[in-house]
């Protein structure tokens, strides 16, 4: 009897063991994401380590894939501007939430996470997180607690758009600081959101386990998988090869000439509208041959992007702009990036440059990383149809950190960058500040802003300053429209393709929702 009941026991905990669902995901990144509560390795570490172990004042809902995602409250229930005053904002607070190593997120918490960010006198300030969040919310000038659940934010100036700026400043535990002896390294071992997920164990660039948070704030959102593994795999043959061996069950980018396999092997292609961009950034410094419109007009009409389209097995779709032409801000641009390449000859023999005197350019690029899709063939094929039109592109290719540090240090016009002429570097365009204002606005050279090249533009600047100061919807649209008009009409960026969110799924996996969105809620996602 006692024989029987013990086997009966090994049956039972065999049974438990195959019922916990693990989902293993293979990103694009060299390494894992940071920790601590603002990722860096750009929007990929974000979609991985921030909004699972963390949580926004006000995030996105990712719930839908009919639809682009729109803003939602998350730690802030509710939230006003001031209307007598514009400058002033109220946010009200979720109550009963609660950080994974149990101390309460309250007002005093908020105040907190913005001085770690932006106060350098504060003893928490990190200027590692500091530099992947400032350019997000630099129009914050002031916050205070109004009472255990009411946070006030004061701007420079109205922003109307500071609702998306803080949707990226993610909340981390006070406590966990303080007994990790005031150390971020040691704080980044042992994280602690109020997010879904909770990190386990992390070993660098092989595997951060992250479990199911069941006590988390939003029933709806409490994950259905038990543990989310997380594996940093730069090469897509490589990610493409653990799939179809049963090592990972979902992965992003994959190789396009293995979709015919992976559909064989019964795999779920997933693809879906993007608010997403690959571009290049031309430098704007002095002497740099992109301040002369036609040689940026040229570059566009030599890029074959459906050619382009057709090596990714499609999917990518060819970009006629930074966003795509149903959305509201796509506007009437005149100008319109597509292939003729005796154009982008007759204007570049227009610019001083042919067979006598070649236009010599170097962009820097990377070989993986957030959004990248699968830049080195990529990259590859537009220095042939450059080379088709009589222009010598070479490349510096670096890590994808590497990159985002050289981009944030100083722009082109840092020393480091010196001798680059380009940047590639793929950008979401899912809020007016990652799509335009970040870029375009002259003020907004890092680490300000996200403008590499240094556009300094007027109208551009005068168009971001009506933005910041428009609360109607319609509008707004409408200002936004007419920047991006400008944009295109001054071929200030090299459209090149937009992403389409190529994801590849095991038959195993369930729930999964492809969002309008360059981010993902795992929550729903389980592996049967």
């Amino acid at each position: 009897m006692r024989l029987f009941a013990a086997l009966l026991f090994a049956i039972v905990l065999a049974g438990s063991a195959r019922a916990e669902s693990v989902l293993r995901v293979a990103m694009t990144l060299a390494d894992l994401p940071t920790t601590t509560g603002s990722p860096d390795q750009g929007t990929e570490g974000v979609r991985f380590m921030g909004f699972t172990l963390y949580d926004p004042l006000v995030g996105w809902d990712l719930s839908h894939a009919d639809r682009p995602a729109t803003l939602r409250p998350m730690l802030a229930t509710s939230w006003e501007v001031d209307p007598a005053d514009q400058q002033r904002w109220v946010f009200h607070l979720r109550p009963g939430v609660k950080f994974h190593d149990g101390s309460a997120f309250n007002a005093q918490a908020v105040v907190w996470n913005l001085d770690k960010l932006l106060n350098r006198a504060s003893p928490q300030f990190d200027q590692a997180q500091s530099a992947q969040d400032l350019s997000r919310i630099p129009t914050v000038k002031s916050y205070k607690v109004i009472d255990d659940l009411t946070v006030e934010i004061r701007t420079e100036g109205p922003d109307a758009l500071l609702l998306y700026g803080l949707s990226w400043i993610l909340m981390s535990s006070p406590q966990a600081w303080e007994q990790a002896g005031h150390s971020w390294a040691e704080v980044a071992k042992h994280p602690a959101g109020t997010g879904p997920w909770i990190l386990e164990q992390l070993v660098p660039r092989q595997q951060a386990t992250l479990r199911r948070n069941a006590a988390y704030w939003d029933s709806a959102r409490i994950p259905a998988s038990d543990k989310l593994i997380l594996r940093p795999v730069p090469d897509p043959a490589t990610r493409t090869a653990a799939l179809l061996s049963g090592e990972v069950d979902y992965i992003e980018s994959p190789a396009p000439d293995t979709l015919p396999r992976l559909r064989a092997a019964g795999m779920n292609v997933v693809t879906g509208p993007m608010p997403h961009s690959w571009p290049y950034t031309p430098a704007r410094t002095p002497g740099s041959p992109f301040n002369d419109i036609r040689v940026r007009k040229a570059i566009n009409l030599a890029i074959d992007r459906e050619g382009l389209v057709a090596l990714l097995g499609g999917l990518a779709r060819p970009a006629r702009g930074v966003v795509q032409p149903e959305s509201p801000w796509f506007g009437k641009p005149e100008f319109v990036p597509h292939y003729d390449p005796e154009a982008a000859k007759r204007l570049l023999a227009e610019a001083g440059y042919g067979p006598q005197h070649p236009l010599k350019l170097k962009f820097l690029i990377s070989p993986s990383g957030s959004g990248q899709m699968v830049p080195l063939p990529m990259n590859e094929f537009v220095q042939q149809n450059l080379a088709d039109i009589g222009v010598e592109l070479s490349f510096e290719v670096v890590e994808w950190q590497v990159l985002r540090s050289r981009r944030d240090a100083g722009g082109a016009a840092g020393p480091s960058n010196r001798g680059i002429d380009a940047l590639n570097n793929s950008w979401n365009s899912m809020d007016p500040l990652g799509a335009f204002l970040r870029h375009v606005d002259s003020r907004a050279i890092p680490p300000a802003g996200l403008n590499w090249g240094g556009i300094n533009d007027p109208v551009l600047d005068g168009l971001v300053d009506q933005v910041k100061v428009e609360f109607d919807p319609t509008r707004q649209d409408a200002l936004l429209a007419r920047i991006h008009e400008r944009m295109v009409d001054q071929a200030m960026w090299i459209f090149v393709v937009h992403d389409v969110n190529p994801r590849v799924l095991s038959p195993r996996v369930r729930g999964f929702v492809e969002a309008q969105s360059w981010f993902v809620d795992f929550s729903p996602i389980e592996v049967r």
